[in-house]
């Protein structure tokens, strides 16, 4: 019993650690060139990829427009603060400046326009 409890625990900790650090395949080229992508690659990436949590998906135009229309500065500041009941603040990067999360909420724009 205790080999399917250590099993079940290697599994999850390998799926976990591919949350939020892969998304080259997807981001492309142009995750290099973006001061914000690898903010997003390895934190904002797990969730705004699938839309999880109702994140609004990156690279879709119809679930970021309300956002945007409110302005950079209010989505980077909801960013921050977090947004009940699925965004949690500083998105769980808690290392991340506030000047970081600001490049990853214009990469995440820039990508989804």
């Amino acid at each position: 019993m205790k080999w399917l409890g250590l099993i079940g625990l290697m599994g999850l900790t390998a799926l976990l650690a591919g949350c939020g650090n892969d998304g080259a395949s997807s981001t492309g080229e142009q995750a290099a060139v973006h001061p914000g992508a690898q903010v997003y690659t390895r934190f904002c990436f797990s969730c705004h990829a699938a839309g999880i949590a109702g994140a609004p998906r990156v690279g879709d135009p119809n679930a970021w427009t309300a956002r945007i229309v409110r302005g950079q500065e209010a989505l980077v500041t909801a960013t921050i603060e977090g947004v009940p009941p699925g965004m949690p603040p500083r998105g769980l990067c808690a290392r991340c400046s506030d000047e970081e999360l600001a490049l990853a909420v214009d990469y995440m724009i820039a990508r989804s326009l």
